[in-house]
């Protein structure tokens, strides 16, 4: 059993209903684009978009098309048409007192054409919650939202409203809790998670139909986790110590500089195309998050006040990037440069040789409170422009985005091309983003819940949500 957005509970009686012969007349008609086919890697040009009920019901050469007078038409002026993006983890957090400000970030994802996101986990699930169910009924401007929740943790927990798990009692009241939410997946975080425990929560999720991702307890088997039923693993740290052979049974593994670094050196290749094939074959998608790591490791020399995004964060939130800011002066301080080092060495260049041992990678930005300056939007278009550059080719990177990210949550019939049946949230690009993935950035319009949105009203929906 899948536990999606109530947006898509309808996609299914669509699917049973789209046989019946197509109407004359649609809600829009995009004319003139070229299409993207991410999955052959082709443009298909001088296309037609037809749309009705925010599901594409058909594309075609212009030369077929023969419409009504007045039907409703966007000039799509050669531009090219392609799925909106997903960012596959994001971060809404930081108590009550920054739920408005969370709020006022919604608008940001759509103005750099991110149509849905994966959030990762916080302390305002039933705030997000809402949000999810209000975007999903048309009643506010935003990304889908696909939310774990609160996340789950150990008995002292790393981050606010994170469920304290230390038996089975403790975890079935949390699946209970959760389930009661409505939420779409389970999401662990390593706080004091115990790797029992760890265990224990994906088995039980997996019988509840929940699929889980997220955080392992670094002395914790991702070996052992996979064949229990992981279905996803955020970051890269796990994988990298499952590829530290030599390493990967420590006892006292922690986030300390020598330790991670000691990742790096104890990388073995024979044990990651183990740990590779393993994930690959039991279908476990790794988002890695490097811009984040990029973003911290050059946090301590670089000045961010002049950054054109900050307006639009909020005082609070901006207020939470101390945290990291002085992590990163502490670490400068005493010439630590771990951070540099794992990702330069270490995830880097893990990315080539993971994709093409089959294993599905997923792109996001890790954006949200208290990780600092790195912004909702803009932030996945540089995490998939360093995907490209660790050797993946542009559409399979524009594939880790739209195509793996409804995969994680099966969803591949309704999203992931500009098709007939097709939920209708695409984005208009003035470039091909198959030559560049930087050409991300020529967005000129974003199409969601049939809406059309151009720049200036991207920009006044952006500007109106701001905090004061």
């Amino acid at each position: 059993m899948q536990h999606l957005p109530a947006l898509l509970i309808s996609l299914a009686l669509f699917a049973l209903s789209s046989c019946s012969s197509e109407p004359e007349k649609y809600d829009l008609v995009i004319t003139g684009v070229h299409v993207v086919d991410i999955e052959e890697d082709r443009i298909l040009p001088n296309q037609y978009v037809a749309i009705t009920d925010n599901r594409i019901q058909r594309t075609a050469m212009m030369d077929s098309l023969v419409l009504a007078n007045d039907q409703r038409m966007l000039d799509g002026e050669g531009r090219y048409v392609m799925p909106g993006l997903w960012d596959n983890h994001v971060h809404f957090r930081g108590g009550d007192s920054l739920a408005g400000e969370n709020k006022a970030l919604l608008p940001l994802f759509l103005y750099h054409g991110v149509t849905t996101v994966r959030d990762a986990g916080g302390d305002l699930a039933p705030q997000v919650i809402s949000w999810r169910n209000a975007i999903a009924a048309g009643k506010l401007d935003g990304p889908n939202i696909f939310t774990p929740g609160y996340k789950i943790d150990g008995a002292q927990p790393a981050w606010p409203g994170s469920l304290k798990v230390t038996d089975e009692a403790s975890l079935e009241r949390a699946l209970d809790s959760l389930e009661s939410m409505e939420v779409n997946f389970i999401k662990t975080y390593d706080g004091s998670l115990t790797p029992e425990m760890y265990y224990a929560t994906i088995d039980a999720a997996l019988e509840r139909g929940y699929k889980t991702t997220g955080h392992m307890p670094l002395n914790a088997d991702l070996r052992k986790a996979i064949e229990t039923g992981l279905k996803g693993s955020e970051h890269l740290y796990y994988v990298l110590k499952a590829a530290a052979d030599s390493l990967k049974r420590a006892e006292n593994a922690s986030y300390k500089a020598d330790y991670l670094t000691s990742l790096v050196r104890h990388y073995e290749e024979e044990s990651a195309r183990e740990i590779f094939r393993l994930l690959a074959e039991n279908e476990v998608y790794v988002t890695p998050t490097l811009y984040i790591g990029k973003v911290l490791s050059e946090l301590a020399d670089t000045d961010h006040s002049q950054d054109l995004l900050l307006d639009y964060i909020g005082e609070g939130i901006q207020q939470t990037y101390s945290r990291r800011l002085e992590s990163a002066l502490r670490a400068k301080e005493a010439g630590n440069n771990s951070r540099e080092i794992l990702l330069e060495e270490g995830f880097k260049k893990m990315i080539l040789p993971m994709f093409e041992s089959g294993v599905e990678i997923l792109s996001g930005s890790d954006c949200g409170p208290f990780n600092s300056y790195v912004y909702p939007g803009s932030s996945l278009i540089e995490e998939m422009k360093m995907l490209g550059e660790c050797g993946l080719l542009p559409y399979q990177v524009l594939a880790t985005s739209v195509i793996n990210g409804p995969a994680f949550f099966e969803l591949q019939e309704f999203y992931g091309s500009v098709e007939k049946g097709k939920v209708a949230d695409l984005i208009l690009l003035d470039a091909n983003p198959l030559e560049d993935i930087a050409n991300l950035e020529t967005l000129s319009i974003v199409i969601k819940g049939g809406k059309v949105m151009g720049e200036n009203e991207l920009k006044t929906m952006v500007e109106q949500a701001k905090t004061p």
